[in-house]
This record gives structure tokens, sequence and C-alpha cells, in this order.
């Protein structure tokens, strides 16, 4: 019998350690206390370590959980409870606290049922509670995430056919409740009308499904104002229940009305309010694949005069002219016809169904719209006019450039003809270099962009009276060489592409061309470079992040890229050239006043554009040793200049004459055939490189 007692202690000695469980045994009668080996264990201790007094254990409790766990006990004791089971901290021997679970009860009594003696163990729940802490952080950084998305949550019990919303989903469908619980029919009662059986459709989610359904629908609140939400709903099984259908809901009206405004402006011209170029191209796609809208008329429509407008009146009342045409135009249509802003002052129009009389009464509306816009109350003695191309889609396989590009050839046989015209298409009204007309030549600039035949060439901006390589500075240029192999010059492709809407996609190539292919020189402080932007260019809201991404890739300093911006280019938009001027100089690009004096506004712009350097047009310097008229005028804006602390730049420097003249009268810079002939952007760059290395090695 007491080999077999001992087996049987040995045996629950070894399932308590095994188990982790430490053990307590309190007589309450003699006060004796007894704490198993495994308890002392479980916290840090050796068998015999700790003295087995009745108070030990609350010696060792936090002091937070001392009532707590005294509470549960007495009121075991007191009969109010079955047993005692409650949760506390006891003081590891390293000073640490660990998590006990502790379980006990009464398992002895006198005759009387006063209690005598008193058993439980207690359980390490340390990780648990750890468990339980991490699960609460990610539980309040979910919260937090739902609170600050503006999510709702609700679920709907299948079994019960209760629904339940929180306090989000309440506030989205406008209802004022205080409690969760909502009738399984309510959701039903705000969906739209037009929303309703598609809605309830995708909410009609399988048991057993394990997918995640989205949609958006629209619900009308009790305020009548309808909004947009969009909702995720997957079905959750239940243990013994039918299970419930768990979704969310979040409110996007004002997402929607953000995306609708951003696809209005993706298609459309933000000035005008007309259709911008893709849009209108795919437009014009649209309809000549459609037979039935045959004969189709496309019209170019080109302002004249404008440019004298903006010189006179400011860029104010061109954005009011440009406005007040556009909607003279608009109010000239059918309601079948599409009309786009291409840039600058030239629109596009296609009228499907349209045949000669009905094109010939289309361009007169549209030129007397033209005539009685609207230029302010400033502007009394001008009117704007209109040159108006007009070309006939008449076969399906036509393509939308080449019937812009018949238009556009027509514009320019109205110009030709005296302006404030219109005339239709022939073959012989063609435009272009080397034979080609205009629809070809830019397709031609397309390729070349892809294919290597756009050259880059540069020019370089000397330190007058100085050697070149103390300045190692040049201005990009490009040079498209032609299938034939003969160089087609800037003068006759450069129009082609702004009038294809090219020139801002040729901008880039050669912004992202040169950088990529000479951001180590550039790096490497052996060359700076400068480009040129284009009208077109300066209108993109997009140009500065393209720019500043072109810069980050190429690793090139920002400090040896600098961008030159005509009159012209400024005035079609001057918010956005501004804003790219800002944007440019803060990340230390030099920026360029280019071809300066050229125009009547330029000390307006040099006012308003804080500018690194002014390049005087070359008009006035190439004839300077025989006009005293172009030495006061460049005499003058030098003086200007430098009182700005700018730099001034002459173009043209042709001769040796001049360049004495212009040092004279202390311009810094020089620019023309005099100083450098342009040449393959490559070699300047092998060049200043290799006088950099020289300069280093000396």
């Amino acid at each position: 019998m007491a080999d077999d007692n001992k087996r049987k202690g040995k045996f629950w000695a070894l399932a308590l350690d095994r188990a982790q469980l430490g053990l307590w045994d309190w007589n309450l009668s003699t006060g004796d206390c007894y704490y198993s080996p495994t308890w002392s264990k479980m916290l840090g201790y050796e068998a015999g370590e700790l003295a087995n007094t009745s108070d030990l254990w609350l010696k060792l409790t936090h002091p937070d959980d001392r009532q707590r766990a005294q509470e549960s006990g007495d009121r075991h004791i007191a009969g109010l409870v079955d047993s005692i089971e409650t949760e506390l901290r006891l003081r590891h021997k390293d000073g640490h606290w660990v998590w006990v679970l502790d379980r006990g009860g009464i398992v002895e009594r006198d005759a009387d049922g006063k209690p005598l003696r008193l058993m439980g163990v207690q359980t390490d729940i340390t990780r648990q509670k750890e468990a339980e802490a991490a699960l609460e952080q990610v539980n309040a950084r979910f919260r937090l995430a739902l609170a600050a998305s503006g999510t709702g949550i609700w679920h709907h019990d299948i079994g019960t056919r209760k629904s339940y919303w929180d306090a989000r989903s309440r506030e989205i469908f406008g209802l004022v409740a205080d409690k969760d619980e909502v009738s399984a029919e309510l959701w039903h009662t705000y969906l739209h009308p037009d929303d309703k059986e598609a809605t309830e459709r995708a909410h009609q989610i399988p048991p057993g499904s394990n997918s995640v359904v989205a949609s958006q629908y629209r619900i009308v609140p009790r305020d009548g104002q309808v909004r947009h939400v969009e909702s995720l709903v997957r079905f959750i099984a239940g243990v013994g229940s039918a299970g419930q259908i768990l979704g969310t809901v979040r409110d996007i009206t004002e997402e929607k009305k953000r995306a609708e405004e951003l696809a209005f402006a993706a298609r459309h011209d933000a000035l005008t309010g007309l259709l911008n170029r893709s849009a209108f191209d795919r437009l014009l796609a649209e309809n000549i694949a459609m037979a039935e809208r045959l004969p189709l008329a496309v019209f170019y429509v080109d302002l004249d005069y404008f440019k004298a407008l903006n010189d006179y009146a400011g860029h104010a009342a061109g954005d009011l002219a440009l406005k007040s045409v556009a909607a003279g135009i608009l109010a000239s249509l059918p309601a079948s016809a599409r009309a786009a802003r291409l840039g600058g002052d030239e629109f596009a129009l296609f009228v499907p169904n349209c045949n000669d009389a009905c094109a010939e009464r289309l361009a007169r509306a549209v030129l007397a719209a033209v005539r009685d816009a609207d230029l302010g109350p400033a502007v009394t003695s001008r009117r704007l006019a209109a040159s108006i191309g007009i070309a006939f889609v008449r076969d399906r396989n036509m393509s939308v450039a080449d019937a812009l590009a018949c238009a556009d050839d027509a514009c320019y046989a109205a110009k030709a003809g005296g302006r404030n015209r219109f005339a239709v298409f022939s073959p012989e009204t063609t435009s272009g270099a080397g034979g080609l007309n205009a629809a070809r030549l830019a397709a031609d600039l397309v390729d070349a962009m892809e294919d290597g035949r756009l050259k880059l060439f540069g020019q370089e901006i000397h330190r007058l009276g100085q050697p070149w390589e103390d300045s190692r500075h040049v201005e990009v240029l490009a040079r498209l060489e032609a299938r034939t192999g003969n160089m087609i010059p800037p003068g006759d492709f450069m129009p082609v592409a702004e009038r294809f809407g090219l020139a801002a996609r040729l901008d880039r190539w050669i912004i992202r061309t040169a950088l990529t292919r000479h951001g180590d020189a550039m790096r490497a402080g052996a060359i700076a470079l400068d480009f040129n932007l284009s009208a077109q260019t300066l209108s993109d809201p997009q140009l500065w992040d393209f720019v500043d991404e072109a810069i980050a890739e190429s690793g090139a300093s920002p400090s040896a890229v600098g961008f030159e911006i005509t009159e012209t280019a400024a005035v079609t938009n001057f918010d956005a050239a501004a804003e790219f001027v800002r944007r440019a100089r803060e990340r230390h690009c030099r920026v360029s006043l280019d071809d300066f004096g050229a125009g009547m506004s330029s000390f307006e712009y040099l006012r308003r554009f804080p500018i690194d350097a002014i390049k005087i047009d070359g008009s006035f310097v190439e004839h300077i040793a025989d006009s005293p008229f172009d030495r006061e005028i460049v005499s003058a804006i030098t003086g200007i200049a430098r009182s700005m602390g700018a730099a001034v730049v002459a173009e043209k420097v042709e001769e040796k004459n001049a360049l004495e003249i212009l040092m004279g009268m202390g311009v810094a810079y020089g620019q023309g055939y005099f100083l450098h002939r342009p040449e393959p952007l490559e070699a300047i760059v092998a060049r200043a490189r290799g006088g950099a290395r020289e300069m280093r090695a000396g």
C-alpha cells in the first residue's frame, strides 16, 4: 500500500509538472498553507525556498490585483459562488510579473458545514495575456483605421434574421438611433430605385461561399440627398448556427464627385470646357467607323490676330476671348457635332452627315461667332478673325490623322487667301518640308523619335572673352533626319509638331534622352544643358513631375539643368508657366526668358517671372554693328537684367564686330555661329568631359 501511495504521489507530481500547474492547499482551521514545487518553479523559486504561509500568495500578488483576488475567495467561502476563479499577477523571482489563472474551491467541511480546507491550482497564462494584449493593439489600430477611413461595419444573423449596424453605418444612412440592432428590412428601404434590384442581388451571398463581393450603389437617406456608397460583403460560417453576412459600407459620394471631375478634366480643355485633343481624336475615330455618319466634315479653326490681342490687352483678355470663341462655336453647331481646343488658339470640329452646303453654312456661322467674341470692356477697337480649313471624310478607311491633316492644310490655304475665311481641302493644299505634307511630316517625326532619326544637337553658350571650357554650357537642339538622309531643320518640323499636338511629346523626348545619355557628365560637373519648352509643353500640368523624375533617374545635378521659355509659350498659359518656373527654381534649375524683346509684353513677363537669365532676341544682335537702335535696345536690356541680378545672353552673335560691341556693353554671354556652330551633342559632351579631366589633372 505504501508503495502504491508513493507511486501515485510521483504520478501526480509528474502530472502537475508536465501540465505546469501550481497546486495550493490551505487548511483554514490551522492556517497552514501548502504550495507545490511546481507552483514555486512557476515563479522561479526552488522547492522549499519559499515559506509556506497562508499570506505568501497575497504578498506576491500585484497590488492592483489583491482586492479582486481576495474578494473571489471570500465570495466562495461565503457561499455566493460555487468556486474560485480569477486572474491575477504574481511577482517572479527575477522581478517581472507572471499572469496566472487561479481556480479552486472548498474540499472539506466540518459537521456544521463550515469550510475547513481549500484547494486549487494556478496556471501560467502569461503568453495568453500577451497575445490578448497584442490582439487588442491590432484591434485598436483596426478601429482607428476604420474611423479614419469612415468605414461602417454591419452584420446580419441568418438564423435569427437580426441585423446590426455600427454607429458609422447608421450615420452614413442618416439613421438616428442609439442601438446597433435594426430591422432586417431597413436597408432595403434606403436603396435608390434604379439600383435596388442589382444591389439586392449582389448581396445575396450563398451560405458556404468564401468570396468577398464588392459593390457600389446609391442610397436615398431621409433628407432626400442621394449618396454613393461602396460595400464589401462576405458569408461568415457559424458554429451551431446558420452563420451571418458580414459587411462594410463607406460613403464615396465625394470620391465619385472628384472622379467625375477628374474624368471630365482628362477629356476636356481646362480653360474653354471643350474636348481636348485625345478625347476629340477618339470620338472622331468612332464616328468615322460608322458608315451611317458619313459624309463627315472636319474643321480646323485657327484664330487670326490672337497674339496681337495678347500683346495689346494681356493674357486675361486672351483667356476671355478663347472662352467666348468656344461658347460661340458650340452655339453654332448641331447636337451631333463635337468641338475641341487643340492648344493655343487652334480648334477642331467634326459634324456627322454634313455635305458641302452644310459645311459652308457652319463655317460662316463659326466665322461670325469668332468675330463677335467678347474681348472684354478694355478692348473696343479690335476684333478676332479665323481661318478655317474643311475636309470631308467619305471613306471609313480614312484615319483621324489624315482627316485632321487635310483640314489643317486647307486652313493654311485659307490663311494664304487673306484670313477671315474658309477653304475646302484639295490635293493642292499641301504644306511642309521636303515635299512632304504636314500629316506625313508629323508621322515621320513620331517615327524618328522611335527609330533614331531624331538627333540631339547642341550649340555652346560662351562667356564672352573666355574659353568655352570655363562654362561648358550648351543649349540642346534637335535635327530630324529624313528617310532620304537629308537633315530637316527645326524651322520646318517644329510648326508641324505644334499643329499636330506633338510639341510636348517632342520636348519630353529631348529632355529624357539628353538627361539619360549625359546625366553622368552633368553630375560630374562637366557640362550644363538648357532645354527649350514649347507652349504645349508648358500647358501640361504634369510637366514638372516628369522633369523632376527624369532628373532623378539620370542622376544629373538639378543645377546643371536649365529651361528656356519664350514669351509666346508663356502667354499661352501664363499660370502654368509661372508654376513651372517656381518649382524649377525651387530645385535650383536655371530658367531663362528666351527671344527677349521680340514681343510687346516681354518686359511685363520679366517683371512677373523670377528668372536667372535673359536671352536677347537675335534680331537685335545680328545687325548691332550697323544699328544704333539695336545697340540702345541691347544696352537697355542689359542694364535692366543687371539690376535684377540676371545674366544676359546675346543670341545670333555672327561676327567679330558684334562680339566686341557686346563685350563693351557688359553683356556676359553669347551664342551664335561666330562662337560655335551647332554640332551633335554627343561630340560636345565628349569634348567637355575631356576638358574637365585635363583641368582636374592640372
